[in-house]
């Protein structure tokens, strides 16, 4: 059912290129925007276009700096006040998301005070992927749309097999996650057993499983200062592990991380472009794939009032087609190969 409104796409300066990607697979122009900043540093918000009751998505990473979380708020109010009929925020990393309960005297919950700020600014849908943690969609009081970057991985390995292959939690957090691979590809799957000493600290006690001569898949939601990652790596290579791979969906990669990844006996990092890539990101392991088409697909289905499961690993891989880009695999493979 087509609704009856005229679907734009818009995006903020967080991340230009990845909504330029999603438009281009939608057929569609960036929608015209104005983000300009007072000379204090205060931002302002005009659209150029009419978008009076339009169907409008604000593609917005809101990723540090916090000024990314403001200029989505901004232009959602912008939208509002201009008279949009529906205002989706397409978050492709929901930011502020690790601190989701009060595990300590005295902390924030911030991912449900980013909840209440989304909600207070106007916004009716939100449209993200691989949350830190999938309950925070019970702080929203509006449609939530979860994708998964499971769906490209999979695609991903579909073009790209690997033999003898062993699913891998680097932590309690992500065995669901792992399991449910290990489930969809009738493979085996381990986990390591990781004790936190603090804030971006950790290290890696144990393994649960048998990795000896297996190819190993390591999957998380997100790599920050790469302590877990490089820890689970050196764990898996001294139990006997062969080619270690990682597929995890939000590369922040701060600190020391791009150095510790580079210099551990891991073969690929494979990351989604739900962040964007400065420069020192770009190193000889991580290879990124591109959520864009996903997007598109889930803003088309939402746009027509359309169920957006067909997007979800919930059947058999057989006449479904792939959400990752073939020449974005074929690169990815290509590379792997070379090594």
């Amino acid at each position: 059912m087509q609704t009856g409104y005229e679907l734009k796409i818009f995006c903020g300066t967080a991340h230009r290129a990845l909504g330029k990607r999603i438009a281009t697979h939608l057929g569609l122009p960036l929608g015209e925007a104005k983000i300009s900043r007072f000379s204090d540093g205060e931002i302002g918000v005009q659209f150029e276009e009419n978008i009076r009751g339009r169907d409008i998505f604000i593609i917005q990473p809101t990723c540090p700096p916090a000024e990314n979380l403001l200029e989505l708020l901004i232009m959602v109010d912008a939208a509002k006040r201009a008279s949009a009929a529906r205002i989706t925020a397409v978050i492709p990393y929901y930011g502020y998301a690790r601190q989701d309960r009060k595990d300590g005297p005295r902390v924030a919950i911030t991912s449900r005070l980013v909840a209440d700020l989304l909600q207070a600014a106007g916004i009716h849908r939100i449209l993200t992927m691989d949350l830190h943690a999938p309950q925070i969609q019970g702080f929203f009081n509006i449609p939530f749309d979860h994708l998964m970057a499971s769906r490209l991985f999979v695609d991903m390995l579909s073009l790209h097999p690997v033999r003898d292959l062993t699913i891998v939690a680097p932590d309690v957090g992500s065995v669901k996650l792992a399991r449910f691979y290990a489930n969809y590809l009738k493979t085996d799957f381990a986990i390591v057993d990781k004790f936190r000493t603090g804030p971006n600290k950790a290290v890696a006690l144990n393994l649960i499983g048998d990795v000896k001569g297996k190819n190993c898949l390591i999957v998380d939601d997100i790599v920050d200062t790469a302590g877990t990652l490089s820890a689970t790596i050196e764990m898996l290579k001294d139990r006997g592990a062969l080619d270690i791979i990682a597929a995890i969906t939000h590369p922040v990669l701060s600190g020391a991380a791009v150095d510790r990844i580079e210099s551990s006996s891991i073969s690929a990092l494979w990351v989604c472009d739900t962040l964007p890539t400065p420069q020192e990101h770009l190193f000889h392991k991580i290879q990124k794939i591109s959520t864009a088409k996903l997007y598109a697909e889930a803003i088309k289905r939402i746009h027509r009032e359309e169920s957006i499961s067909h997007l979800f690993l919930d059947g058999p891989a057989e006449g479904r087609e792939p959400m990752i880009e073939r020449e974005n695999a074929m690169a990815i493979a290509g590379a792997l190969a070379s090594q």
